[in-house]
């Protein structure tokens, strides 16, 4: 019976199957660190947080140093029907939940009843003087429109519900993320049971870590 001959071996010395093989290798390499990147080191969506804008004295403030708390996001303004009632009472929420752990944010605009009409330096003497309010005011921003400030578009388009007059409220998790929203004429004493919540959740939180 006829031997069969040894099967041909499968020889790689040849510089093309070596380049070929260098090749092939760094693709898997390259794909596997492509596909590690994509799992562990995916870059984070933008939050509120993740902006920046100007303070009343003009001044570019990034709003990540409030990430961690709460926050009451509110457009105001000081000559409105709405003034006197909401703020005295994002001032008690202020007062009484604030700033450790919440924060009401005020950004003052005119185009709703171009019922702001002062500057940024009257603003504030404004809220301070007759208030007494602790809370940050930042520069007079625009909402509607073109030129409406990123951070507070991200709050329109993260709920669906654009500001039709002043003193809309955003309630913004620690997290940078809106989680409620109320309309002017809605009492702020409504909002300390949703603001209170939160508050007890991040103190329970920092406990639990120490």
């Amino acid at each position: 019976m006829e031997t069969l001959p040894p099967p041909y071996p499968f020889k790689c010395s040849s510089p093309k199957a070596k380049v070929f093989l260098v090749f092939f290798s760094m693709v898997v390499c390259t794909a596997a660190l492509f596909i590690l990147q994509l799992k562990f080191f995916k870059p984070r969506g933008k939050d509120f947080y993740s902006f920046e804008v100007q303070d009343s004295k003009g001044r570019t403030v990034s709003l990540s140093k409030y990430r961690g708390k709460a926050s009451l996001v509110v457009n105001v303004a000081s000559a409105c029907q709405h003034t006197d009632a909401n703020y005295k009472g994002l001032q008690e929420l202020q007062r009484e939940y604030g700033p450790a752990h919440f924060n009401v944010l005020a950004f003052p605009c005119n185009q709703f009843g171009e019922s702001e009409p002062n500057s940024n330096r009257e603003i504030e003497a404004f809220a301070r003087g007759n208030y007494g309010v602790t809370f940050p005011m930042f520069g007079k921003i625009k909402i509607l429109g073109t030129e409406a400030e990123p951070a507070f578009r991200f709050l329109v388009d993260s709920t669906k519900k654009e500001p039709r007059w002043n003193f809309w409220k955003y309630l913004v998790n620690a997290q940078g993320q809106v989680i409620k929203t109320w309309r002017p004429e809605d009492p702020v004493e409504n909002i300390k049971s949703d603001v209170a919540s939160i508050v007890r959740e991040l103190i329970k939180r920092k406990k639990e870590d120490l």
